[in-house]
């Protein structure tokens, strides 16, 4: 009960940091809406999706680059609180450890969700419409949550690692770029061999294309299970890594 009760102080702390600095959210929400704004109204009229708009095709894939952009914040977060000595104190006192980094990303989480709704709302005013069901909707949200606390903990890693703000944040660019390699924008049989293998083999396309598939009211298929296999498969990496880096960061300390 102490480890439960120190986490919810913890990410009410973070969270009260997040809401005096709205900019943040607003921050992530803002290149993901520029992206939907520049796919849909200058490239969009080129790609051929077949008979869905382009704005229903795309906004799956947008919500992954903005699930990208948001967990850079914690990476950002980690490393200034480390720098700030906040670590050192938080062990001199009787806090249970793992609360400090679940605090983290806890307020990620939640922060992401934020910025998931304003871009979605964004699409809404763009035209974007879905004939998904709310039982679709809650599977959406499960999937991008769990998504969320995958990548979560892998910007742990570089938050308790980096020797520099630049250096916390950059591992953020090959998650954001990674949706350009995969089904997000264009269909995969339109790319190059090599270009293809590579696209429909990475973990992105199998979560866009479930996302999108619920998103349009459809069964879940396969590509479900294995967006799932890839989500849990990087949740059980990066936890493991990020707890391995937090420990030796708590021995160097000592």
């Amino acid at each position: 009960m102490t480890a439960l009760a120190d986490t919810r102080i913890l990410t009410g702390r973070s969270l009260r940091h997040i809401t005096r600095s709205p900019d943040t959210i607003i921050t992530t929400a803002l290149m993901p809406i520029a992206f939907l704004l520049l796919f849909v109204y200058v490239l969009g009229g080129a790609i051929e999706v077949g008979a869905d708009s382009y704005i229903t095709y795309l906004l799956p894939g947008i919500l992954v680059i903005t699930i990208a952009s948001s967990v850079s914040y914690t990476a950002f977060r980690l490393f200034m609180d480390l720098q700030g000595g906040i670590f050192e104190r938080f062990h001199s006192m009787p806090v249970a450890r793992p609360a400090i980094l679940w605090a983290h990303v806890l307020t990620s989480l939640l922060a992401t969700y934020v910025s998931l709704a304003v871009v979605v709302l964004a699409a809404l005013a763009m035209g974007f419409r879905s004939g998904a069901g709310i039982g679709a909707w809650l599977a959406v949200a499960g999937i991008l949550g769990l998504l969320t606390l995958a990548l979560t903990w892998l910007a742990v890693i570089p938050g308790l690692t980096a020797t520099s703000v630049d250096g916390a944040s950059a591992f953020a660019y090959p998650l954001i770029l990674l949706p350009f390699v995969s089904s997000a924008f264009v269909p995969t049989d339109t790319m190059p061999g090599p270009v293809r293998w590579f696209a429909e083999h990475q973990p992105v396309t199998a979560i866009v294309d479930s996302v999108r598939g619920l998103l349009a009211g459809e069964t879940a298929g396969s590509e479900l299970w294995v967006a799932l296999a890839w989500v849990a498969a990087i949740l059980a990496v990066a936890y493991a890594l990020a707890m391995k880096a937090y420990r030796a960061r708590i021995a160097r300390t000592r």
